[in-house]
Parts: C-alpha cells; structure tokens; sequence
C-alpha cells in the first residue's frame, strides 16, 4: 500500500480552493498590458498550469512542461491504481497523479481538459462567449456534462468577463497540443 501511495499525492481540497481564492482575488484591473498579457498573469496567478499543464520531475520536483503547457492529462499516460479505503466521508476527500492533471474523488476520476487551441482536442473551435459560458454555468461547452472538482468553476464564473475574455485570448495565443483527454471515469467504475 506505500507503494501505490508512493505513486499518488492525497491531497484535501484546500489547495484547490486557495488558489481559486487567488485567482479571484487577483482579478483586478492591471494597467497597460494587453487581454494576452493579463490572461496570462490570471492565468498564471490562479493556478491553472497546476491542474492543467503536464510536469516533468526535476531534481527540484515537479515543474510544468513548457511545451505542452496547459494540455491537460496527458493523453499516452497510464492511470495509476486508486489506493483502495483512503477516500470517504471519515477519511481523505481526493488523490491526484503526482502531475496532478487527474483526480479521483466521491465523484469518480476526472481528467484536466485541454486548454490549448487545439481545433479537435481542446478549444480551438470554441467562442470567448463559450468559453464564458462553460465557467458560468459549470457544463462542459456551456450545456453538457457537468465539470467535475477540482474545477473551480464556481468562483472562476464570478469573474468579470473582461477578465474571462482575457483568460480566453491567452489561451487561444497558446501552441496547440493535439491531446485527447479521456471521458470523465463515474464512481461506479473507479
């Protein structure tokens, strides 16, 4: 069981809920800087390469791949073995991969979307207005399935949308990266 532990960070929710305290914290207006710019400083501010963006592991530990940056899990990778009795009510809330771009939980495994502009496996093909939509209402492409924790969708969709609109432009400004994310895994299949 260390072993597979070994494999899996347990986390709570805390430092998902910090950084989307920061995120919304430090939405306010900067001066001079272009909607490129400031989506990538809330971006950046926010968090969303942690969940988001592969890592490598350096001597240092973890850092994000700079060049498949906010990509999502990454589509070639095996998904480790879920230490059995570790989550519930009484006991840990979540695990995540140790590049924490998948997590399990009460509501099953989910997997960190692509956010590149990527015209099949990410947003490419999506509008700013889609894109809003999505972190408002907490559905996938505005209307689909619900986005699963540790999305911070809630808080992200208080955000003004001169603010998405600027998250937006910094992602669509991204390389692509063709990365299919699989579908979401129900807990009944974890």
């Amino acid at each position: 069981m260390e072993r597979r532990l070994s494999k899996t960070i347990v986390v709570s929710m805390v430092p998902v809920l910090v950084a989307a305290f920061l995120f919304v914290c430090c939405a306010r207006k900067s001066t001079g800087s272009s909607p490129v710019e400031r989506g990538k400083y809330l971006a950046m501010a926010g968090g969303c390469g942690e969940c988001h963006s592969p890592k490598v592991f350096t001597a240092a530990g973890p850092a994000p791949d700079t060049a498949k940056l906010l990509s999502g899990y990454p589509s070639g990778a095996k998904l480790p073995d879920i230490p059995k009795g570790i989550l519930g009510p009484a006991q840990w809330g979540a695990v995540t991969t140790n590049d924490m771009t998948a997590w399990a939980g009460s509501w099953g495994v989910s997997f960190s979307y692509n956010l590149t502009p990527h015209p099949t496996t990410g947003i490419g093909n999506w509008s700013e207005t889609l894109f809003i939509q999505s972190l408002r209402t907490g559905k996938f492409m505005g209307t689909s399935r619900d986005m699963l924790p540790p999305m911070p969708w809630q808080e992200l969709g208080k955000m003004t949308d001169d603010d998405l609109k600027a998250i937006f432009a910094y992602m669509m400004s991204l390389p692509p990266v063709d990365n299919r994310i699989p579908e979401p895994i129900p807990p009944s299949r974890q």
